[in-house]
């Protein structure tokens, strides 16, 4: 347990508001958000300054004492939650929100970890510019946490994921060294990039404090239509066509199956389809464009004739205003919330080259039908950078303790099929608490020797997120 005295010093550090250790203040900051990996802590410290949790780290250092970085606690694998022992100390950020700068002739905006995103979003588009990274969760996320998982979202075909944006970092290292590599400058060639190693670290390495981020021009012309499309095969054939007719300006491309959207449209129903009938899968396309005028409408017109008449979509509207291209986007974001409603289910967040993943897909399909031949696949997600959600869930709420059962003999199933094809176990959310077996599964002895190499060079003891990632003391590290 923390002792007593080490509770004082580190309260005294961050002051009256920078601390919580009555349990129903802390109980937020230990419940994760698929409330699976439940933790205890005597104290939540919430510092409002860099040189206040650099204090605060040095502090836990000399004490050996486990630290567990959090940002707004929105991910899906138990990352940044405590253990359930009560010997960790959460560090919230939710008090650094302050936006430091904002340049626009240099495109860049410095922001600190506990912003959240759609702020950092508003303040972009304050001063005419896009900050591109959005999420279901970018009312709640925050920045921090984006950068230390390496988050993804629906815009990564255009722009990258998280990593991408990042120009430079402030970091707190493990023995409370602070590391300041603020510097908006995209060349800058002297040496190792340090800041890539705590890009998708997801705090093990380092606190994230502050950020450097990469601004884009604001969009002039948006567009966002809804494709009825026969298999995967036709819609992976419509996102190569698009990207060329369009000169590279597709933002977003979502495929989704028709058992997820009949699920999203049973236990959501203030969604509806956009389209008469049913179809095999849908896509939901958007293109932005920095030009003012129509012409990015006109292309996308053509291209739906041209593809109509191939027979790669059967049917397709395009959204007339902005509410209309929200509530498109508000299917699409709607499929998780509709899983958890229909009692939950099993979730895959795989990812194989683009061009794999209609074999992928039909692959997955019949291995999970051998398996689990009642079970619902409900796939969606980001066919344009080939990171789908392959999820089952359940016929009935009375069928799911056996599909449930299943849980590690499909989880195999899948991921393997997905690493087999040159793909990832997990593209988007991590690995955190949830995927730490999988680590050992799937990644090489030697990758997953560099990692340990890394993690013991920058925290010897340990302390940062432990149990998260990398394990010192795996033997088969």
């Amino acid at each position: 347990m923390i002792k007593e005295q080490t509770i004082e010093r580190l309260k005294e550090i961050v002051g009256p508001q920078g601390w919580l250790s009555d349990p129903d203040d802390t109980e937020p900051y230990t419940r994760d958000w698929r409330r699976k990996w439940p933790g205890k802590t005597a104290l939540v410290l919430r510092p409002a300054t860099t040189g206040e949790l650099a204090e605060a780290v040095r502090v836990c250092a000399e004490d050996g004492l486990p630290m567990v970085p959090q940002s707004g606690n929105t991910g899906l694998v138990g990352g940044s939650g405590p253990r359930e022992t009560g010997d960790d100390v959460v560090i919230s950020l939710n008090r650094m929100t302050a936006i430091r700068a904002i340049d626009p002739l240099n495109n860049t905006i410095t922001v600190e970890a506990g912003c959240i995103l759609a702020d950092i979003q508003q303040a972009a588009a304050d001063a005419d510019r896009l900050y591109p990274l959005s999420l279901a969760a970018e009312g709640s996320c925050r920045i921090g946490g984006n950068l230390s998982t390496n988050a993804g979202g629906t815009n990564v075909l255009r722009y990258g994921n998280a990593k991408e944006h990042v120009l430079g970092l402030e970091v707190v290292l493990p023995d409370g060294r602070i590391w300041n590599g603020l510097r908006g400058l995209r060349k800058d060639n002297t040496g190792y990039d340090i800041k890539q190693l705590f890009l998708g670290s997801e705090g093990t390495l380092g606190i994230i404090t502050a950020a450097v981020l990469k601004l884009w021009p604001r969009p002039r012309q948006t567009v966002t239509a809804w494709l009825g499309v026969p298999h995967a095969h036709a819609a992976v054939e419509v996102l190569n066509r698009a990207q060329a007719g369009t000169g590279g300006q597709v933002t977003g491309f979502e495929y989704m199956v028709a058992d997820a959207l009949a699920l999203t449209f049973d236990k959501l129903p203030q969604n509806r389809s956009p389209l008469a009938g049913e179809h095999a899968g849908c896509v939901l396309m958007e293109a932005t464009s920095g030009q003012d005028g129509d012409g990015l409408r006109a292309a996308l017109e053509a291209l739906l004739a041209e593809v109509m008449e191939a027979g790669l979509v059967d049917d397709a509207v395009i959204a007339e205003s902005e509410t209309q291209a929200r509530a498109l986007w508000q299917i699409r974001e709607d499929m998780p919330e509709a899983q958890i409603h229909a009692g939950g289910g099993l979730k895959h967040d795989v990812a194989v080259p683009v061009s794999r993943v209609a074999e992928f897909l039909d692959q997955a399909t019949r291995t999970v039908q051998e398996l689990a031949p009642d079970a619902r696949i409900i796939t969606f997600g980001h066919l344009g950078d080939g990171n789908l959600h392959f999820n089952q869930c359940a016929a009935t709420l009375e069928a799911l303790p056996d599909l449930l059962a299943k849980e590690r003999e499909i989880n195999d199933a899948v991921e393997s099929l997905a690493v087999g094809m040159a793909g990832s176990f997990s593209a988007e959310h991590g690995v955190g608490r949830l995927r730490m077996r999988q680590m050992t599964r799937y990644k090489s002895d030697v990758e997953r020797d560099l990692m340990t190499t890394v993690k013991q060079a920058l925290d010897p003891q340990g302390l940062l997120n432990p149990g998260k990632v990398v394990l010192l003391d795996d033997p088969q590290s």
